[in-house]
């Protein structure tokens, strides 16, 4: 890169990064943490459990919030010395330091932007993903399966723990449908983004005639709900069956039927889990998943309720298609909502989402405040 061109793009960093200093008071913010960290040293500051663990969350959240601004702030003003100090000398070392360096920078103000843009009362939760395929069978099955593949991916770039809660495998390829646990910070914050009907086009590799086909699979993605959020289940509502793990994930597969299905009658909610050890781990597994669609069904029932008062015409619900993945006759990954795209197809199904992500959460943003 030539170093005119490095330089106003470090300017432009150094102006973001003043502006998201704009958002908070610093002084303020480590007032709270300050004051937070003196309760915890109260004797009496663990006489309730609960209550303590969810305000040393909270000084863990502001903590966090502070030194990743102050973490980005540093990467940026040391970029820009080494900018300057190349102006001054022509250093091979400096050179190849900064090459190294400013990708990372960059990558790292992409992940901070879009965490600016997380101020749902859940986005900072752990997710549930799930998958299901459409039909068309083994063509669909291998459709879902390439779709975890690619949150696999995603997951693992950005560092957060998968768990498998329930894996059920095609006859023949893919999958028939899968649950994944994905914890870390912000996890449900971007992965709401990915809610709906994903559409492949493609030449199927199933096809003796190397005909092209078009298969669908909807992805689900709700909240992991904490203890403050109460959902009331009533237990003659649910119909618990147990069976053997097998797939993915699943412990014990064909020894013990540790795994546990649990279905709630009033709604035909169904949630799984095969992933833990036994039968009972399962089923607490199984009833807090239940938890979390049983809330994000209300919260869909109001968001309708809301759009009709509103006159809104589009369909809310994860029902609707939101992207499609063209393989043939040419490569293009669009999406519906926002209309961004990208020809990099396997980049994209190779995890490398965070630009669809950073479009939805900007056209999110943008339905809200022309309400």
């Amino acid at each position: 890169m030539e170093l005119s061109e490095a330089t106003k793009q470090i300017e432009a960093m150094q102006a973001e990064v003043a502006r998201f200093g704009g958002l908070f008071d610093l002084d303020a913010l480590n007032e709270s943490i300050a004051e937070g960290e003196h309760e915890m040293t109260a004797p009496d500051f663990w006489n309730d459990n609960q209550e303590a663990q969810k305000k040393v969350a909270v000084v863990n959240e502001l903590k966090k919030r502070r030194d990743n601004f102050l973490s980005l702030k540093e990467q940026v003003e040391e970029l820009a010395l080494t900018i300057e100090m190349l102006r001054v000398e022509d250093d091979e070392d400096l050179k190849q330091e900064m090459e190294e360096t400013f990708p990372l920078v960059q990558d790292r103000l992409q992940s901070y932007r879009l965490e600016q843009l997380l101020d749902g009362p859940y986005d900072q939760n752990d997710a549930i993903l799930e998958i299901h395929p459409g039909a068309g069978g083994t063509e669909a099955q291998d459709w879902g399966e390439m779709l975890l593949r690619m949150y696999l991916r995603w997951a693992n770039q950005h560092g957060f723990d998968v768990e498998t809660a329930n894996y059920e495998a095609g006859e023949e390829a893919g999958i028939k449908s899968v649950t994944l646990l994905i914890k870390g910070h912000n996890a449900y914050g971007y992965l709401h983004a990915e809610k709906g009907v994903h559409r492949l086009v493609r030449i199927s590799p199933f096809d003796s005639a190397a005909r092209r086909h078009t298969s669908f699979a909807s992805v689900d993605v709700m909240p992991i709900l904490d203890e403050s959020i109460v959902v009331d289940i009533d237990p003659s509502d649910l119909r618990v069956d147990t069976f053997r793990a097998s797939g993915a994930g699943g412990q014990h597969i064909n020894k013990t039927e540790s795994a546990v299905r649990i279905t709630h009658l009033p709604t035909g909610i169904v949630t799984s889990s095969q992933a833990e050890r036994s039968q009972l781990q399962n089923r607490i597994t199984a009833v807090n998943m239940l938890k979390s669609k049983l809330y994000e069904l209300e919260e869909e029932k109001k968001a309708k309720e809301r759009a009709k008062l509103e006159g809104e015409q589009k369909e809310i619900g994860w029902g609707s298609q939101i992207r499609s993945y063209v393989f043939h006759p040419y490569t293009l990954v669009k999406d519906a909502r926002t209309g961004y795209e990208t020809h990099d197809v396997i980049g994209v199904m190779d995890g490398n989402l965070d630009a669809f992500i950073n479009a939805y959460l900007q056209w999110n943003l943008a339905q809200k405040d022309s309400r």
